[in-house]
């Protein structure tokens, strides 16, 4: 059963910065709640987690935000290590969106990948 919500957040799907937005928000989402379980599943307070990675338990409850962005790979790293886990990365090319490359460059670095000479991209 469709909600109004659904409705509405279908509609607002269609505008493409709002889906932008949408999906990034997602991706805090989805990291801070993995964060969390690691932890607890740990048996750790965020203040005991925090010890461990000689950072303060403010750091680790930025970390468990849904509204945080600014996760760098490093503390993730960290993070994962001290709760047992890995960390992956996967960067993908979306199907909206093509590379926003001057011409020139793309053909040169498609060059340089073919091994057409040269220890640089020129």
């Amino acid at each position: 059963m469709k909600t109004n919500f659904d409705s509405y957040l279908e509609e607002q799907l269609k505008n493409t910065d709002f889906a932008a937005r949408f999906a990034k928000a997602g991706e805090a989402w989805d990291i801070a709640v993995q964060i969390a379980a690691l932890r607890q599943e740990a048996g750790l307070s965020q203040r005991e987690l925090a010890r461990k990675l000689k950072t303060s338990q403010q750091q680790i409850s930025r970390l468990e935000s849904p509204s945080y962005e600014g996760h760098s790979l490093s503390m993730l790293r960290r993070v994962a290590h001290t709760l047992g886990a890995e960390v992956h990365v996967v960067l993908e090319r979306s199907p909206r969106r093509r590379l926003a490359v001057a011409p020139d460059l793309s053909r040169r670095l498609v060059r340089h990948s073919l091994g057409d000479g040269g220890s640089g991209f020129a």
